[in-house]
């Protein structure tokens, strides 16, 4: 099946679609490689999957639900509450500081500032340069 840019749509018979879908069940085999071995697109093998009539019976087994299962209440206990708003470091001053702060401006020029450094500093610094 010739299938180039430009030619017509492939049409794949439902035999070579089962046995497409089965070389991408195979444990070890990405539905990629079995894509490229056949020069088609991944999507389309995955939609062939999806589809009932070319499920192998294996799979169809393994989409029913076992005799006796159910769902259990699950609870979690132990847990600690994670707090939502950040805590930022202050100075003694009371401002806030960043230890590392990296900012690239809209014209490619970058900015870098390590170490303790006041927020309201930094700010300065960018309102000067982009000036």
């Amino acid at each position: 099946m010739a299938g180039k840019k430009g030619q017509k749509k492939r049409v794949w018979s439902d035999d070579e679609k089962l046995s497409i879908c089965a070389q991408a069940r195979v444990c070890g085999v990405s539905v990629a490689q079995v894509a490229r071995r056949y020069a088609m697109n991944t999507n389309l093998i995955h939609k062939w999957l999806r589809d009932p009539r070319f499920a192998s019976e294996d799979q169809a087994a393994d989409l029913s639900v076992p005799e006796g299962a159910t769902f259990l209440p699950v609870e979690v206990a132990g847990m600690e509450p994670v707090s939502v708003a950040p805590v930022l470091p202050t100075s003694s001053t009371g401002s806030i500081t960043a230890q590392r702060v990296d900012i690239t401006l809209s014209d490619g020029r970058r900015i870098l500032v390590e170490g303790a450094t006041a927020l309201s500093a930094i700010v300065a610094m960018v309102e000067a340069v982009a000036q």
